[in-house]
C-alpha cells in the first residue's frame, strides 16, 4: 500500500506502520526535473494529508474478508483537483503556486523563422522550438509521488514540445521580395510631383515577415513619417453647405465642395507593387474624395429660407467660463431639427467632462455658486430658450435658476444640468429648422432658420414681487465690538414673476398664450456681528496724585541731558 508492504499485518498493524512511515517521510524532499530545471518538494510543503484508516478498510474489502490483512495490494492514486486516492489532500493553493512556478522555469516560447535585415542584406532567421510543462500530468506525477512511501530518485515531469508554425522554407518567397525591395531606389508619383526613395528609405518601409506572418508588408518604422508628409501635401478637408443670413433677414446655401485624403491601404499596395518589382519602380500616391456631410442639394432640400429669430447674450464670469459657453455653441451648431422634432440641448451639447473640453467654472447649487465642470452652459440654454420663445415655437421643458439674475430677460432664464435637467423645444413650422450658434468677441448668439412662418410674439412681464422677507445669516465677529453689526452682503428676498407670452400667426390669430411662471430663491443677507467685549473702565485717580505726578514728569522732562564722555575716556 503506498509502496509498503502490508501483507499479513491486521488492519491495526497496517495503519499504525503506514502512519509511522508517512511521519518520517513529512519532511523528506523528493527531487522533481523537468527540462533540466529542478525542484525539491516535501508532503509538509504542499500540506499532503492521507487518511490511512480508510485506506485499509479500502484494502480490507478488497481483500474481501476481515482481521488480519489478507493480499493487499498496492492501492493506486488518481487525481481529483486537489484529492487523491487512497483519501488525501494537498493545498490547492500551494500546488498551484508550485506549478506555476515549475511552468516558469521550463516554458521557452517556439520562435518562428523570420526575415531580418544586416544593413540592406536580408537574413533567414531559423525557428526554435519551444516547450511547456504538461501541468495535468504534472499535478498527478507530484501528487502521487508525495503520497507514496517510498523514495527513488528524481521523479521527470512531462515536457510538451511546442513546434514553430514557420519554418525558413515558408519564408523563402518573402525572401527574394526583400532582396528585390532594397536592390535600388523607388519613386512616387502624386501628380506632377515626385519623390526619390533611397533603398534605405525603402527598408525602413517594410514590415518583414516575422512573429508567424509570411508576407512582405508595408508598414515599417518610415512609414508613419512618410504618410504623414503625404498627407500635408493632399489632405483637404470637405466644405460643408452652409446657411447664410442677410441684413434683409433672408438665409442662402452657400455650396458645399468635395475634399481629399490620402488613401492609406491603395497607396501602401502601390508602393509594395513597385519595391517588389524589378523594372515597374515608380508608385502612385493614391488619393480619395471625402464627400460633405450637408451637401449643397441637402441644404436646400431643407427649405431654409428666412431668420425665424436670433437672441444674444454677453459674456460674464470667467476665462474658464467663457470657453465652456464658446464649446457648447460650437457643439450645438447647424443642428438640424425635422418638421415635427424635438431639439433637445443635453443630447446635442453632450456630457460636460473635462475628457471632452469643458473646464471647472462657478455654478448654482441651491441657492449658492459653487464650481462645477460646465459652468456656464446655463447661458447657453437661456440664450437658446429666448430664441425659440421669440420664434413662437412650442417649448417642451425649461427649467429656471433658483436664483434671480438681472442680465437675462425677466423670467426667461433656463438652466440645464445633464443628464436631469433639460432644455427641449418642438419644431412646429411643418418645414426643417437649423440651429445656429456663433461666439464673438463679447458674447454669444443664437439663430433659428427656417421657412417663414408669419408667426409674431407679444411678451407681457409682470412685476417681480417678493414672496418673503430676505433671509438672514449672522456670522460671529471677535474682531468687532459686541453689540456692533456690519453688512457683508445685501442678499435678496423670495420673488416670483408671471410672464405671458401670446404667440399670432400670419393672419394675427392668436396660436397659442401662455403663463410662465417662474419663482426665484431669496439670497442670504449676511451680517457680521461682533463679540469683543467692552474694555472695562480705568479707576479715577486722586486729583492730589495727578497733579503731582504731572509736576514730577515735567520736571524730569525739562532736565539738561548729561553730555557724553570725552572720547576714549572710561565711563
Amino acid at each position: 500500500m503506498a509502496g509498503v508492504p502490508v501483507g499479513g499485518l491486521t488492519a491495526q498493524e497496517a495503519r499504525g506502520l503506514l502512519e509511522r512511515r508517512a511521519e518520517r517521510l513529512e519532511r523528506v524532499p523528493v527531487t522533481f526535473v523537468a527540462a533540466g530545471e529542478e525542484v525539491r518538494l516535501t508532503p509538509a510543503q504542499l500540506g499532503v494529508e492521507v487518511d490511512w484508516a480508510s485506506a485499509v478498510d479500502a484494502a480490507r474489502r478488497e481483500a474481501d474478508g476481515f482481521g488480519p490483512v489478507r493480499g493487499l495490494r498496492r492501492l493506486e492514486t488518481r487525481v481529483f483537483g486537489a484529492e487523491i486516492e487512497p483519501p488525501a489532500r494537498v493545498s490547492a493553493s500551494v500546488l498551484r503556486f508550485v506549478l506555476h512556478r515549475i511552468g516558469e522555469r521550463v516554458r521557452r516560447a517556439p520562435r518562428e523563422s523570420a526575415i531580418v535585415l544586416r544593413g540592406l542584406r536580408p537574413e533567414l532567421v531559423p525557428p526554435r522550438r519551444g516547450r511547456s510543462l504538461e501541468r495535468r500530468a504534472a499535478e498527478t506525477a507530484i501528487v502521487r509521488t508525495l503520497a507514496r512511501l517510498t523514495r527513488n530518485g528524481p521523479v521527470r515531469l512531462p515536457v510538451r514540445v511546442d513546434e514553430p508554425a514557420v519554418t525558413m522554407r515558408e519564408l523563402r518567397p518573402a525572401l527574394a521580395e526583400v532582396r528585390i525591395a532594397v536592390s535600388a531606389p523607388v519613386r512616387l508619383r502624386l501628380g506632377p510631383t515626385r519623390w526619390r526613395l533611397r533603398r534605405w528609405r525603402v527598408a525602413e518601409l517594410l514590415l518583414l515577415p516575422s512573429g508567424g506572418r509570411t508576407t512582405l508588408e508595408i508598414g515599417g518604422p518610415g512609414t508613419r513619417r512618410l504618410f504623414a508628409r503625404l498627407r500635408r501635401r493632399v489632405d483637404r478637408p470637405a466644405r460643408e453647405a452652409d446657411f447664410v443670413a442677410r441684413s434683409d433677414g433672408t438665409v442662402v446655401v452657400t455650396p458645399s465642395a468635395p475634399g481629399r485624403a490620402l488613401d492609406d491601404e491603395a497607396t501602401r499596395g502601390s508602393l509594395l507593387a513597385a519595391a517588389t518589382s524589378r523594372t515597374a519602380r515608380v508608385a502612385r500616391v493614391r488619393v480619395r474624395s471625402v464627400a460633405p456631410q450637408l451637401t449643397t442639394a441637402e441644404a436646400r432640400a431643407l427649405g431654409v429660407t428666412r431668420v425665424l429669430a436670433t437672441y444674444s447674450t454677453v459674456y460674464a464670469g470667467t476665462p474658464d467660463r467663457t470657453r465652456n459657453l464658446q464649446l457648447a455653441v460650437s457643439l450645438l451648431d447647424r443642428t438640424v431639427v425635422p418638421p415635427g422634432g424635438t431639439f433637445s440641448l443635453n443630447a446635442v451639447v453632450g456630457p460636460r467632462t473635462l475628457e471632452r473640453g469643458f473646464r471647472p467654472a462657478p455654478v448654482i447649487v441651491g441657492d449658492e455658486y459653487q464650481e462645477g465642470v460646465g459652468g456656464g452652459v446655463s447661458q447657453v440654454a437661456t440664450t437658446v430658450f429666448n430664441a425659440a420663445w421669440e420664434a413662437g415655437l412650442r417649448i417642451l421643458e425649461r427649467h429656471p435658476h433658483s436664483l434671480y439674475i438681472s442680465r437675462y430677460p425677466l423670467g426667461r432664464d433656463a438652466t440645464v444640468n445633464y443628464p436631469d435637467l433639460d432644455l427641449r423645444f418642438a419644431n412646429d413650422t411643418g418645414r426643417a429648422i437649423v440651429v445656429r450658434g456663433f461666439a464673438g468677441a463679447s458674447g454669444i448668439t443664437i439663430a433659428l432658420y427656417g421657412r417663414a412662418t408669419g408667426r409674431h410674439v407679444v411678451s407681457e412681464p409682470g412685476p417681480l414681487v417678493a414672496t418673503g422677507a430676505v433671509p438672514v445669516e449672522m456670522v460671529r465677529d471677535a474682531s468687532l465690538p459686541a453689540g456692533t453689526a456690519v453688512v457683508e452682503e445685501e442678499g435678496a428676498p423670495p420673488q416670483s414673476v408671471a410672464v405671458v407670452r401670446v404667440v399670432y400667426d400670419r393672419q394675427g390669430k392668436a396660436l397659442r398664450r401662455e403663463t410662465w411662471r417662474t419663482s426665484y430663491r431669496g439670497e442670504d443677507r449676511v451680517l457680521r456681528v461682533g463679540t469683543q467685549p467692552k474694555p472695562e473702565p480705568r479707576p479715577e485717580r486722586p486729583k492730589g496724585e495727578e497733579k503731582q505726578r504731572t509736576q514730577t514728569t515735567t520736571t524730569e522732562t525739562e532736565r539738561e541731558p548729561t553730555p557724553p564722555p570725552p572720547a576714549g575716556s572710561r565711563p
